[in-house]
């Protein structure tokens, strides 16, 4: 049974926030509640896809394994975010694997419910496409971020986006372990450890999965140094 907070988080959803409270309410009535342990495995790369999901509680890891066999991190979800829609919506198979990075709890609801839906109420299609763009586009900044920008670079953009103020100092913890953050940045382990070394002159510290940052303002410029128009910054002490 959805919890007070769950429905909070769901109305809050990309998914689900522009429906009408009479619609959404329907639509959570028809869905359920899968819960997984950590390093549980929802569903496999190529399995049928039947279900979309929205996170409510924890971290869901989606990897990929390559033509080459190589074991990427595609994206790490949490609470309000979803992932299965296009998949499932059109029929085929999920194109990814998913697997809980802590113990979660997800909102589940059929493909063929949310079809049914669609016919009735076409302003679920219009949810169902912003977070399918969402999604899309996601991607394409973080293929633009690999090719375009160095791993400490990356690191720091990263690191940006935990920092809970904008300017000045800031501390905070790590949202995983840094083997599956290295995964997510599109680095190998000791790639990670040579960009936080890298960092450390820009007054980043991070210690076990405690990050402290002396100057986001200065983190910022340097993660940004290589973009058009502006000129290439370098660590300095």
């Amino acid at each position: 049974m959805l919890g007070k907070a769950h429905v909070k988080t769901l109305r809050n959803s990309l998914m689900f926030r522009d429906l009408p409270p009479a619609l959404l309410e329907d639509l959570l009535r028809r869905g359920g509640l899968a819960r997984l342990s950590r390093g549980e495995t929802l569903f496999v790369q190529g399995d049928r896809a039947r279900s979309i999901f929205i996170v409510l509680e924890g971290l869901m890891k989606l990897g990929r394994i390559t033509s080459a066999g190589d074991d990427i991190v595609v994206a790490v979800y949490g609470p309000g975010e979803s992932f299965g829609e296009a998949a499932a919506l059109k029929g085929g198979k999920y194109p990814v694997t998913v697997e809980a990075v802590e113990d979660a709890v997800l909102f589940q609801i059929a493909a063929k419910t949310i079809a049914e839906q669609i016919r009735q109420h076409p302003e679920i299609a219009m949810a169902m496409l912003a977070s399918t763009f969402r999604h899309n586009r996601e991607l394409v900044m973080e293929i633009e971020d690999i090719k375009g920008h160095t791993g400490a670079q990356r690191l720091a953009t990263f690191l940006l986006a935990l920092a809970p103020v904008q300017e000045g100092a800031s501390a905070f913890a790590l949202p995983y372990d840094k083997g599956l953050i290295a995964k997510r940045l599109g680095m190998k382990p000791e790639s990670l450890s040579r960009s936080i070394a890298n960092l450390r002159p820009l007054g980043v510290s991070v210690r076990g999965g405690h990050v402290s940052v002396a100057d986001l303002g200065r983190l910022r410029e340097f993660a940004e140094s290589d973009r058009p128009g502006r000129k290439q910054a370098t660590p300095c002490a």
